[in-house]
């Protein structure tokens, strides 16, 4: 920054350099946009760091253990997962292991996000549902593989937060549903594949229904109080045709379901 300094005649009582206000409307302004520039900076290197943590998790904690569809790989490494934490566990975001997100909630750890999307064989022209939105992660990811992606959440505060942030991420072919995933989305019916982010102990009749045939649903199946098996269900002539693939704990299905199991 360069200091103007006025001279009056030969130098004889010469005024000392008069310094800008920094409270006049113009320091004003200077120091906003000091502020607005730094703020950008910093935000710019916090962002490249994130993607350097993103370029790292893919590589160590997903392609190392299998997950080979590219697609699933590059939508991992493309969706800002820090954004959907909450702000005091930004600097976990990209670590091997669930996150909590308020309601009793969590959001997956990163390898079983990808482990489901790649299970489901998803092809670009797919139209998905998911019970349990919870942060929005998943559905950020389906969305960039799939083309139309329904998300149902049970607890409305995080159905609605959810929204706001795909939208502000510009994410247009995701729709938000606050209600009982249990029932599905039947209007939008049938699905190409359907992804149960929540523990139960059976597969809900709806949402069988609503696939369609050929299509693939997958979800922890099992005890939801304690650990259960990931489980691909495919429809084949109407028929479940199930395979189980991975044991793993989700936090339980609520809703109706637990109304079915009681005595």
């Amino acid at each position: 920054m360069s200091v103007l300094q006025g001279e009056e005649g030969s130098g004889r009582g010469r005024r000392s350099p008069r310094r800008p206000n920094p409270m006049s409307p113009r320091g004003v302004r200077a120091l906003g946009l000091f502020f607005i520039l730094a703020a950008g900076l910093a935000g710019a290197q916090d962002e490249a760091a994130h993607a350097v943590r993103r370029k790292r998790m893919v590589e160590t904690q997903i392609a190392a253990r299998g997950v080979r569809d590219p697609r699933v790989l590059g939508a991992m490494a493309a969706v800002p997962r820090h954004l959907f934490v909450p702000a005091g566990s930004a600097d976990q975001a990209y670590e091997d292991h669930p996150l909590p997100i308020g309601e009793g909630q969590t959001i997956s750890q990163p390898y079983i996000v990808a482990f489901m999307t790649e299970r489901l064989a998803l092809g670009p022209g797919d139209k998905v549902l998911e019970v349990g939105t919870g942060s929005g992660y998943q559905a950020a990811v389906l969305a960039r593989i799939a083309a139309e992606i329904y998300t149902v959440e049970i607890h409305d505060g995080l159905a609605r937060r959810a929204a706001a942030l795909l939208e502000r991420l510009g994410v247009r072919n995701v729709r938000v549903r606050a209600g009982d995933g249990f029932f599905g989305w039947p209007e939008a019916a049938p699905f190409d594949a359907v992804m149960v982010t929540a523990a139960a102990p059976e597969v809900p009749p709806a949402l069988f229904a609503q696939l369609k045939e050929g299509g693939r649903l997958i979800l922890p199946l099992g005890d939801p109080r304690g650990f259960q098996v990931l489980t691909v269900v495919a429809k084949r002539g109407g028929k479940p045709v199930s395979k189980a693939v991975l044991d793993v704990r989700f936090v339980p299905m609520t809703g109706e379901i637990q109304k079915k199991k009681r005595p």
